[in-house]
C-alpha cells in the first residue's frame, strides 16, 4: 500500500468518534504510521488482558520466595534474609526497591506513550551517536529478556521437580530430569504463543484472575495455620553473614534480588503493537501493575517473614525451594502444602507463557531494523498468522539450549542467567539518562493527537505521549530514576560474601561484559552496514 494511501486509511477521526472501535483501530495505526512503521500484527489485547499479561510477568509475591534461597536464585544475588539483610532488611530493602522501581515505571510510560525500549535511544540521543547507543541498548534488552526467559523457564521444570522432591521423599531428582521439566514447561509456552488468535490474550485474562485469587489461597492459610514470629525480630532483625565491612554495603548487596523481582515492567511496552489504543493503554497498564503486584508482594512477604519460624530448615530445604518447606511446616499437611504449591507452579507456568510473549516481540522488533545476526528471518511475519513465528521458535531454542548447560553444572547455568538484572536495568539507565538530557533541554514537546506527520524517529520532532509526568516533579522522578538503576546495575556484579569461591562467585559482570563486547564486534564488522535504528518503512 502506497504512504499517502495509508495516511489516509489511518487519519484520525473525531474525539467524539474514538469512542468506536473502528477509529481506535485507526488512531493505533496512525500513531505506527507517524513512526514510519507498517501494522502487521493484530491487535488483540485490550486493557484487562494486557493488565494480566504484565501483572503475571511481575509475579512479584513468587519472586520474592525465589529470591530467598541460593539454590534457586539464577541470578546469583546474595539471600536477603538469610546474609545480607536479615528479616528487616528485606522489608527495606522492598521498600527502596519498589520505590525505585515506581520511577523507572515512570519513565518507562511516557516512553511507552512514544514508542520501544532500543527506539527510545535512537530518537532520544544526538544524531551522531543515536546509531550505536540505540543498538547496544537492542542488545542489553535482547540479553536480558533472553536470559530471563531462560531464568524462569529453569525456575519452573526445578520447582516441579521440587514438589515431586516434597510429595514423595524417596524420589532421587537428578539435574537432566530437571532440563526434561523445563523443555516441557518451554513446550507448553511454545504451543499458547502460536495458537495466535483470542487465545493467548484469553489466557492472561485467566491467568490474572488465578494471579489474585492465589495469593489469597496462600496468605490466608499461612498468616492463619503457622506459628508467627515477633515483631521485633521481623522488622528490627539485621544480619551480615557476607562479611562486608558494613551492614548498609551488605544490604546494598542483597537489595538487588528485589531489584529483580521487581523488574520487567516494559513487557508490555513489547506487546504494544497488538495492544488497542496502545498509548493510553500500555502506560496505564505499567503503572497499575507496579502498584497491584508491590502492594501483594509486600502483603505475601511480611506474611512470610512473620511465618518462618525456623529460616535455617526452610533454606536447607531438599526441594530446593523455600516456600516449600515453610508452606508443610504451616500446614504440617503434605496434600495441604502440594496444594498451595500447585498455585505457585501454576502462576510460574501462566507467566512463562508471557515471558516467552514479550521475549520474542523484543526479538522480533530488533530483528525488524537488523539490528541481530540473521535479522531477515527472525523479522518475517506470516501474513496468514499475523505473528513473530520464526522468533517466537528461536526465543525458545535459546532457552532450551541454555537447559542444556543445568545437566552439567547448575552453579553455570546461574553465572549466565545472571545477567538478566544487568542486560535489564542497563537498559533502563541508558534511555533513563537520555530522557533527562533531552527533557532539562526542553526538546520534548507537547502531544497532539491531531498530527500525522512523523515524529518521535531519529531526526524528527520528539512530542510527549498521552502518558507525561511535567515539570519539576517529571525531572525529580527522572532524577531519581537514574540514581537507583546506577546503584542496582553496581551491586549487580557483587559477589554474596567477601573473597567469595569460584562457585560463589558472581560471574554476571564477565557474561554481560563479554556478550556487550561480542555485540560491539559484531557492529563494527557487519551491523554498522545494514543498521541504521528503527527503520522507516514508510517515507514522510
Amino acid at each position: 500500500m502506497e504512504t499517502h494511501e495509508l495516511k489516509s486509511h489511518t487519519s484520525v477521526t473525531s474525539r467524539g468518534e474514538a469512542k468506536t472501535g473502528q477509529s481506535v483501530r485507526q488512531r493505533d495505526n496512525a500513531h505506527l504510521q507517524r513512526m514510519g512503521k507498517k501494522p502487521v500484527l493484530k491487535r488483540n489485547f485490550g486493557l484487562l488482558s494486557i493488565f494480566g499479561f504484565s501483572c503475571t510477568i511481575l509475579a512479584l509475591s513468587l519472586d520474592l520466595w525465589r529470591s530467598t534461597s541460593p539454590p534457586c536464585n539464577v541470578l546469583s544475588c546474595t539471600t536477603l534474609i538469610a546474609s545480607s539483610g536479615g528479616s528487616g532488611g528485606t522489608i527495606y530493602a522492598f521498600i527502596f526497591a519498589w520505590t525505585g522501581t515506581a520511577a523507572i515505571f515512570v519513565i518507562l510510560s511516557e516512553l511507552a506513550s512514544m514508542w520501544g525500549q532500543y527506539h527510545w535511544a535512537a530518537m532520544l540521543a544526538p544524531i551522531r551517536y543515536q546509531k550505536f547507543l540505540s543498538y547496544i541498548t537492542g542488545w542489553w534488552a535482547v540479553l536480558g529478556w533472553q536470559t530471563a526467559l531462560a531464568s524462569l523457564s529453569f525456575l519452573t521444570g526445578t520447582a516441579i521437580q521440587g514438589a515431586a522432591v516434597l510429595g514423595n521423599s524417596h524420589y532421587d531428582s537428578l539435574p537432566w530430569q530437571g532440563t526434561l521439566l523445563v523443555w516441557a514447561s518451554l513446550g507448553c509456552a511454545l504451543l499458547a504463543n502460536l495458537a495466535g488468535g483470542k487465545v493467548l490474550p484469553r489466557i492472561e485474562t485467566i491467568t490474572l484472575i488465578v494471579h489474585i485469587l492465589g495469593f489469597f489461597g496462600i496468605m490466608i492459610p499461612l498468616a492463619y495455620m503457622s506459628e508467627h514470629r515477633s515483631k521485633e525480630e521481623v522488622f528490627l532483625q539485621l544480619s551480615n553473614n557476607g562479611g562486608f565491612k558494613t551492614q548498609g554495603l551488605s544490604w546494598f548487596v542483597g537489595m538487588t534480588s528485589c531489584a529483580f523481582a521487581l523488574a520487567g515492567g516494559d513487557a508490555a511496552v513489547h506487546m504494544s503493537e497488538e495492544v488497542k489504543n496502545a498509548s493510553r493503554v500500555v502506560p496505564r497498564v505499567i503503572m497499575l501493575s507496579v502498584a497491584i503486584n508491590g502492594c501483594l508482594g509486600f502483603g505475601m512477604m511480611i506474611t512470610v517473614l512473620f511465618c518462618n519460624s525456623n529460616q535455617k530448615d526452610a533454606l536447607d530445604s531438599p526441594t530446593g525451594y523455600p516456600f516449600m518447606a515453610i508452606f508443610y511446616e504451616a500446614t504440617n499437611s503434605l496434600p495441604g502444602s502440594l496444594a498451595m504449591c500447585s498455585i505457585v507452579l501454576i502462576n510460574y507456568c501462566c507467566s512463562l507463557v508471557g515471558m516467552l510473549a514479550a521475549a520474542s516481540r523484543q526479538l522480533w522488533s530488533f530483528s525488524r531494523d537488523k539490528g541481530v545476526p540473521g535479522w531477515r528471518w527472525w523479522s518475517q511475519v506470516p501474513p496468514t498468522r499475523e505473528l513473530p513465528v520464526y522468533s517466537i521458535i528461536l526465543t525458545v531454542l535459546i532457552s532450551t539450549m541454555l537447559a542444556l548447560i543445568n545437566i552439567g553444572s547448575s552453579v553455570a547455568l546461574d553465572d549466565i542467567l545472571s545477567m538478566a538484572v544487568s542486560g535489564s536495568y542497563l537498559s533502563y539507565l541508558m534511555v533513563s539518562i537520555l530522557l533527562f538530557y533531552r527533557r532539562i533541554r526542553g526538546e520534548v514537546f507537547r502531544f497532539d493527537d491531531s498530527e500525522n506527520d512523523i515524529c518521535n524517529v531519529p531526526g524528527a520532532k520528539l512530542v510527549w505521549g498521552p502518558f507525561h509526568c511535567p515539570g519539576i516533579w517529571g525531572i525529580l522522578v527522572n532524577a531519581f530514576a537514574i540514581i537507583y538503576n546506577i546503584i542496582v546495575v553496581f551491586f549487580s556484579f557483587w559477589p554474596s560474601t567477601v573473597n567469595p569461591s569460584v562457585e560463589e562467585m558472581n560471574w554476571s559482570v564477565l557474561g554481560i561484559g563479554g556478550s556487550s563486547l561480542l555485540a560491539i564486534v559484531y557492529y563494527f564488522v557487519c551491523a554498522r552496514h545494514v543498521y541504521t535504528g528503527p527503520v522507516r518503512e514508510l517515507s514522510e
